[in-house]
């Protein structure tokens, strides 16, 4: 009995092992690839160059030391701009019963957590990037597989589960670190928001509307990335706003907070000394004596 995709319930229960059906080189150069799918799975790496992978969801694109692993029966197709050739390794395998000693599915996933955890991902493609580890695996069973054929499965099924066991722990630690990437993403957003309009009147809702985000969730990455609730940092950056205004321009104090996004000049003064520890006019009054000093030492 063979088995086809990743993610059947069968492999955990029985003994099987996976087999490679098919592997080749390919340069591809302006190719437009008809939709498609395959029986068993599928790895495309990129060796050089960058490629569109298509599938009925999304379009992936790829480039150089990036590679899609895509379950069996995924429909998907390969798309290469003119001018802009791309050079892959595909690799596609499925499983078969167990014959003879080697270890099963079922005993890489009772040894190894990761890729435990890779047979319940359930995902119908996985896009990756990594070191070159893959690629030296890949590589290598294609070459053991030119040379020897099956005179030699030993080399072939000890390369085979090691790149699958390579893939399910780069897969896991991808996944794992998705959710960091995508707040660092918000956490940015924020950022720029914040800095292109610490000028005007802006509540948390304001913020929150701009990225897409719960206000409540968007404080809790926000206070975990930076250490700051976001309006302690828009306050920052206001506080900056204001010591500069004060110190290099001749802007009249009475409409620096005007400046800043704050209506309310008592509340800006007090903001302001507690922030500075200085009132505005004590910081001013300093920077000046600081500035003709300077200009005295200058003469």
């Amino acid at each position: 009995m063979k088995r086809s995709s990743l993610y059947e319930s069968a492999l955990t229960r029985g003994e099987f092992l996976p087999e490679v059906v098919a592997y080749y080189y390919k340069q591809w150069e302006n190719y437009n690839m008809p939709f498609h799918a395959h029986n068993q799975v599928e790895i495309m790496y990129v060796i050089e160059g960058h490629c569109c992978v298509e599938t009925e969801e999304e379009s992936l694109n790829m480039k150089k030391g990036e590679f899609i692993i895509i379950d069996a029966e995924v429909t998907h197709r390969l798309f290469v701009e003119k001018g802009s050739p791309c050079r892959m390794l595909n690799i596609e395998f499925r499983f078969h019963e167990r014959k003879g000693f080697f270890p099963s599915i079922k005993d890489f996933a009772e040894e190894d957590q990761a890729f435990a955890r890779l047979l319940k991902m359930n995902a119908p493609y996985l896009l990756l990037k990594e070191p070159n580890e893959v690629y030296f695996v890949l590589k290598h069973l294609v070459l053991e597989m030119d040379e020897r054929g099956k005179e030699n499965l030993l080399m072939v099924h000890l390369l085979l589960s090691q790149l699958l066991i390579r893939i399910a722990r780069l897969a896991v630690e991808t996944r794992v670190n998705e959710p960091l990437q995508q707040a660092n993403v918000y956490v940015k957003q924020v950022l720029t928001y914040i800095h292109e309009n610490y000028d005007c009147e802006i509540q948390m809702k304001d913020i929150a509307a701009d990225v897409n985000l719960h206000p409540g969730y968007l404080h809790r990455i926000f206070k975990n990335h930076t250490g700051l609730t976001v309006m302690e940092y828009l306050t920052s950056v206001r506080m900056e706003k204001a010591k500069m205004l004060l110190s290099e321009t001749d802007i009249p104090l009475i409409e620096i907070s005007d400046y800043i996004g704050i209506n309310s000049r008592q509340y800006f003064s007090s903001l302001f000394k507690k922030y500075a520890h200085q009132t505005p006019v004590e910081y001013r009054k300093t920077a000046m004596q600081k500035k003709e000093f300077a200009s005295w030492e200058r003469v």
